[in-house]
């Protein structure tokens, strides 16, 4: 028997807890089977709530005692919580639960990782510690005893007195339960210190287990950038004495922002030349700054609910997206964004798992931890601030701090602080956050003696519940040029509030040519008519850097449509302008290594299916490699020239400069590999020094058939290092011929090192196999089963990672028929799995009922 199905939430219901917590005292005694949390809760009745009965959030608790100002009570227990009777006053709730971390593998509450106690309490782990009203706008100070045997004890905010099996701690700032965290364990500490800039000394500690100490110095480096750039560009100065980091293997989700005790994936955190790669480096100082970020927009400021989710992770998205722009190159870093956006939120936009960036319901909170939240929930940050400008955004953002510090807020509050700023109505722009979908901006264009107008219509396709949508004011960034490739007209803001709308240039000598969306200024999907010469001219002229690379990817695009679905050649065009910028030496090595990079499996399919075609995923794939091969032939002397003028001499440094050199001579070893059998990549894996280095070169032999011996002796460099055999199961799979991806995969998920309980390996094995479409979605449905069979056996030990796992499936309505039979089948397969979780279960549903 499945899990019963909860009752769909609603914004609209949203009514306050019935009481205030003034302060909270919790004691844990800790034992891996048995730990005894024992609380101290100071309740008062809110006069502003709606009567109900008392209800205290709780799962898988067993209750020793329950006492109100010191007598005994027997609170009724339901499956997800207690009701007692409480006096029409002030109270003391003191109550002992047992828990049992050691069999928690579902990674939700207080469980273990290699012997280490640690908590994910967000977004609705906290009740399984104790019983409380789990709800992020019920927020309280809180003071933590630890008991136990561990060496190192750890909780939120500033340390208190401690003994020898014994310490507590003291959080001064009112925070939801959400972001209470206790970590426990052999521990040793990566040290450093910050000082405020009103003087404060603050200590920085990240915490890993033994043996990974040498791993930790980029992480505290960007700690203190993130510390530095927030008070420079925000004014936001961080508030306890202490700001710890702990580095947990086992994990469901890359990081954790809670009070002064973030705990990070390890993966997210610890690096070293040797075992990271630039990538790696990249992503490990963003999310440092995210969680480090949070402090602010998601802790001193929370979310009313969890409908409001997108108040604190799109804003804080936003600012890392910032931070990383000035740390590294901010045109990059939006071309960046804009492929994973596409890859991700477009997809989830466009299928069965659509849903608003505020949703109006759900089920299963976990399930709502998506890119239409984040990334989705920052490009509205980004049009937000395009539309009121640079100096009113900042306006309306020390506003914010000032008004809602402390408070549990919602979107409402977040737009009249603008409003308020600015004298806007952003009635229009609030629609961005109530309706799902991706805008379609329709574009043609007319020149007539000296006047050149443009023409937008926008429409929005339905989507689950929401069959129409009424137009959204969309902020459309464009320039024009003429036909010498000079800017004739800057970047102008084009504010569209109309389902169709014109605007007029006057006294134009010639027809220009128009760089729309310039710095994809909003999430939409421009449709125009335009020749490929005029795509050419925008990659070799536009002065905006992302459109240049916009035009070079739209040039390929229809290209590679051309040859899926009409069997045509490369086109010379393409192959002509893109060897043309790749020798370009003015440009950023880092650009032009994105420049080189082709439209993804995922992304030709959508625009297949858009123009009503059935996509065929090994069609794609063959296209693909049919490009690629074509361009490696007519770029032979310029490939060779890149990959020597851009090997990077001297001590590695993940920085910008190295790490675009980096890049762009790993693009040129892709197309040497397709001619010269594998020996320059050879020569690479040999003699590399990084891992950045040693895994690109890796990757070509697997992909040139040639990488047997050097699969096994990365093993057997790297075997002792956890995270270097997370990238080692992936590559296999990533770069195996379609006909074999399903084959890899299995045969991994029989290695020793393979295990159902780490995420991070988990993801490596299955996860590399959804995110191989050509190879996922064989003929014959192997990989449909495989995935299948593995995420049946995850799902009662890990029900988090098993719903977002499914989401392999959401676009299933988009194939012919047989595939779409067979993925019916291993969905319906996973909805009878008897005891199936309501995290599976929802997800499941939704993807089959769309």
């Amino acid at each position: 028997m499945k899990d019963a199905q909860p009752a769909t939430i609603y914004l609209k219901d949203y009514q306050p807890f019935t009481h205030l917590v003034d302060s909270v005292h919790l004691t844990f005694r800790l034992a891996p089977s048995a730990t005894r949390v024992l609380s101290r809760i100071a309740f008062r009745p809110d006069p502003k709530a709606p009567a109900r009965p008392f209800h205290l959030d709780g799962e898988g608790l067993t209750l020793i005692s329950a006492r109100i100002d010191g007598k005994e009570v027997s609170p009724e227990i339901t499956p997800t919580g207690l009701i007692c009777e409480v006096p029409d006053a002030p109270f003391l709730w003191e109550a002992e639960v047992e828990i049992d971390p050691a069999s928690n593998t579902a990674l939700e509450g207080l469980y273990r990782s290699n012997g280490m106690y640690c908590t994910q309490c967000e977004a609705e782990g906290f009740r399984k510690i104790t019983y409380y009203p789990d709800r992020p706008d019920v927020m309280s100070v809180f003071t933590v005893r630890i008991e136990g045997e561990e060496p190192v004890m750890l909780s939120n905010g500033n340390p208190g007195d401690s003994g020898e099996g014994w310490a507590e701690w003291h959080d001064p700032w009112p925070k939801p339960a959400y972001l209470f965290a206790l970590v426990a364990g052999d521990l040793l500490a990566h040290p450093d210190s910050f000082t405020t800039r009103s003087g404060r000394d603050v200590a920085l500690n990240i915490w890993v287990r033994p043996g990974d100490e040498d791993k930790c110095a980029f992480g505290m480096e960007a700690l203190k950038r993130s510390m530095t750039w927030d008070e420079e560009v925000y004014g936001r100065e961080y508030d306890l004495d202490i700001f710890n980091i702990v580095a947990v293997d086992d994990f469901n989700m890359g990081a954790m922002e809670n009070k002064g005790l973030n705990i990070f994936n390890s993966s997210c955190v610890l690096a070293s030349p040797e075992t990271s790669t630039d990538a790696n480096f990249e992503r490990i100082e963003a999310i440092i700054a995210h969680e480090y970020f949070h402090n602010w927009t998601g802790n001193r400021i929370t979310c009313r609910d969890w409908f409001q989710l997108c108040l604190k992770e799109g804003l804080t998205v936003f600012r890392d997206a910032q931070f990383t722009s000035d740390m590294r190159s901010a045109p990059v870093k939006r071309i960046e964004d804009v492929i994973a956006l596409r890859a991700r939120q477009f997809r989830e936009d466009n299928g069965p798992l659509a849903h608003p960036v505020r949703p109006h319901s759900f089920v299963e909170i976990n399930n709502f931890y998506t890119a239409t939240v984040y990334e989705k929930g920052a490009e509205l940050i980004g049009m937000l601030k395009t539309l009121v400008g640079d100096a009113a955004y900042d306006k309306a953002l020390d506003l914010y701090f000032t008004r809602h510090d402390g408070d549990a807020a919602t979107i409402e509050d977040w737009l009249r602080v603008f409003e308020d700023v600015t004298g806007r109505d952003l009635t229009q722009f609030k629609r961005w956050y109530e309706d799902a979908g991706t805008p379609r901006l329709h574009v043609s264009d007319d020149f007539n003696t000296g006047t050149y107008t443009i023409n937008f219509k926008q429409e929005t396709p339905p989507t689950p519940g929401q069959d129409s949508k009424p137009p959204r004011v969309i902020p459309i960034a464009l320039g024009l040029l003429d036909q010498s490739g000079t800017e004739i007209h800057e970047t102008t803001i084009l504010e569209m509030t109309e389902a169709e709308q014109s605007f007029t240039f006057e006294g134009l000598s010639a027809r220009p040519v128009p760089s729309i969306l310039r710095g994809f200024s909003a999430p939409v999907i421009v449709t125009r008519e335009a020749t490929n010469a005029e795509r050419a001219f925008l990659l070799a002229h536009d002065t905006d850097t992302f459109n240049k690379w916009e035009s070079g990817r739209a040039l390929a695009r229809d290209g590679l449509v051309a040859m899926i679905r009409d069997g045509a050649a490369p086109d010379d065009l393409y192959l002509d302008a893109i060897a043309t910028m790749a020798r370009d030496d003015t440009l950023d090595p880092a650009f032009r290594a994105l420049a080189l990079g082709l439209p993804s499996q995922e992304d030709l399919a959508q625009t297949l299916f858009e123009g009503g075609h059935t996509p065929d995923p090994l069609a794609i794939w063959e296209a693909l490699e049919t490009l690629r091969h074509a361009r490696a032939e007519a770029m032979q002397d310029t490939t060779t020239r890149l990959y020597a003028k851009y090997q990077v001499t001297g001590p590695y440094a993940p920085d910008a400069a190295q790490s675009g050199a980096r890049a762009l001579a790993n693009a040129a070893l892709d197309m040497i590999t397709r001619l010269d059998g594998g020996r320059q990549a050879q020569a690479q894996y040999d003699s590399a020094d990084n891992m950045t280095q040693q895994l690109a070169a890796l990757g070509n032999l697997i992909r040139g058939g040639r990488g047997d011996h050097a699969i096994s002796a990365f093993y057997d460099q790297w075997h002792h290092d956890r995270l270097v055999i997370d990238k080692w199961f992936s590559l296999q799979i990533l770069n195996a011929d379609p006909s074999e991806t399903a084959d890899v995969a299995e045969t991994l998920t029989r290695h020793p090192d393979f295990t159902l309980k780490n995420p991070n390996r988990f993801r490596a094995t299955l996860g590399a196999l959804s995110m191989s479409p050509a190879g996922f979605h064989r003929a014959d449905g192997a990989g449909y089963r495989l995935l299948a069979d593995w995420l049946m056996q995850l799902d009662p030990l890990n029900p988090q990672t098993t719903a977002r796992m499914c989401t392999a499936f959401e676009t299933w309505k988009r194939f012919d028929g047989d595939r779409q039979a067979m993925i019916r089948t291993e969905l319906e397969r996973i909805l009878a799995l008897p005891g199936l979780s309501r995290d599976t279960t929802e997800m499941v549903t939704r993807i089959l009922g769309a």
